[in-house]
């Protein structure tokens, strides 16, 4: 490669300038973009907006039936509270893990940069003088971006531009056809997991977790196409070479029920101690609103309603599974398994479990609503020993009589996955 102060091109340099004085060079939006065509972009992020339509209240909508169908229901929102494995060994196929970005994104220019510097510029400005002398058009799709600071950055054209545009937590791909280089805080991947209902659920429970809401599960070939920015992605990443080394994973089987209490002083739980024998409650631990117990299986969620239906009508509001990796966050959404009109719909519950010595589990769990958190516990148990949160005023939530609270009962169990080459059948 012939050897230039900024670009080492093997040929071609100044018909480049020359292709680069004929592009405008005025910056301008096409399709929701910046196409950057000189080193200073003017503007700030309130230069583009829109103005949103107020919403119709007469506006057509997808019909609430077709909006009710959940490809998971089966198998999430269906629990065997009478037969429970605590330990669970489960196949899959002797497949790993792979995550594809799913943009066209082709091979970059293969120029070598040497003392490449820039200071306090946006990424975008930054790039732009990267690409300027060879002649790539750069797109900043959703600019500005943070400002950067860079001196005597040296490598090939690929190393330089993966490094300025990680510092901004920004993707990046080229497209040979048009010679652009797009830039964007979010991408669009697929993740290709083992065929195991199990590992489906738990990766989207893991990713609902860490707030992607949009994606599509493909149920046959099991794979999972999401959005996310590079944060998350790296932390997907992470996970998946965790799970490679420990493919262990906590399922949590979860009943969430209301009780309307007969009188006005709701449900006597002290009389937990009159009903069960001593040591039926390992613990009691106090949250912002609300408490945990720790309880044994003479505590079961069958003799439990029988308890509180001394006191109060029990109204069933939702029951479900949801799985976590070891170390990771997972999110259950109430709504998925319950009915729209209920008060609890927007109920969330979060956990983040990880497997400690003498096959302790430890547990952070989180309430919360699209309105904010609600309370949060971080509680260690036996197998065999379950979760059960009681305190919850149903007022949370929307208009309930006096005495009127949520009850959360939660069951968590050892799941362990074992590839195999062996023909399998599915079972959650």
């Amino acid at each position: 490669m012939n050897k230039f102060s900024f670009f080492k091109f093997k040929k071609g340099y100044f018909l480049l300038l020359s292709l680069l004085a004929v592009i405008s060079c005025n910056a301008y939006q096409s399709d929701g973009e910046t196409v950057i065509t000189n080193t200073t972009v003017n503007g700030s992020a309130t230069d583009n907006f829109m103005i949103l339509p107020q919403e119709n209240p007469y506006m057509l909508r997808t019909t609430f039936r077709a909006n009710d169908l959940d490809l998971e229901t089966p198998l999430r929102c269906n629990v065997n509270w009478k037969t429970q494995e605590m330990v669970q060994i489960l196949p899959h196929n002797n497949v790993s893990f792979r995550i594809d970005r799913n943009d066209v994104n082709d091979a970059l220019p293969e120029f070598e940069v040497r003392n490449f510097t820039f200071d306090n510029i946006p990424a975008e400005q930054a790039l732009f003088k990267l690409t300027e002398e060879a002649g790539i058009t750069l797109v900043a799709k959703d600019a500005p971006y943070p400002a950067l600071y860079g001196k005597n950055l040296n490598g090939s054209f690929k190393e330089v531009v993966e490094m300025v545009s990680r510092s901004a937590d920004l993707f990046y791909r080229y497209d040979a056809k048009t010679n652009s280089l797009i830039l964007s805080r979010r991408a669009s991947f697929t993740l290709y997991a083992p065929s195991s209902r199990t590992l489906m659920l738990g990766f989207l429970d893991v990713l609902r977790g860490a707030g992607i809401t949009d994606m599509v599960t493909n149920w046959r070939d099991y794979t999972i196409t999401f959005e996310t920015n590079l944060e998350t992605i790296d932390k997907i990443n992470e996970l998946i070479n965790d799970f490679e080394d420990n493919p262990t994973m906590i399922m949590y089987d979860v009943s969430i029920f209301r009780v309307i209490a007969k009188e006005p002083c709701g449900v006597v739980w002290n009389d937990l101690l009159k009903d069960f024998k001593f040591g039926s409650i390992a613990t009691a631990q106090t949250g912002v609103i609300g408490r945990i117990l720790t309880v044994t299986n003479d505590i079961s969620l069958e003799q439990l309603r029988k308890f509180v239906g001394k006191y109060a009508t029990v109204q069933d509001i939702s029951e479900g599974r949801f799985i976590v990796p070891t170390r990771w966050f997972s999110r259950f959404d109430v709504g998925r398994c319950g009915k729209l009109d209920n008060m609890e719909y927007p109920l969330s519950i979060l956990a983040k479990a990880g497997m400690e010595k003498n096959n302790r589990i430890y547990s952070e769990i989180t309430l919360d609503t699209t309105e904010g958190e609600i309370t949060k516990f971080k509680v260690r148990n036996k197998l065999g020993e379950n979760f059960l949160i009681i305190g919850l005023p149903s007022e949370i939530f929307g208009p309930a009589a006096q005495g009127t609270e949520t009850i959360v009962y939660i069951v968590p169990r050892l799941v362990r996955m074992l590839k195999t080459d062996e023909k399998i059948k599915n079972r959650i």
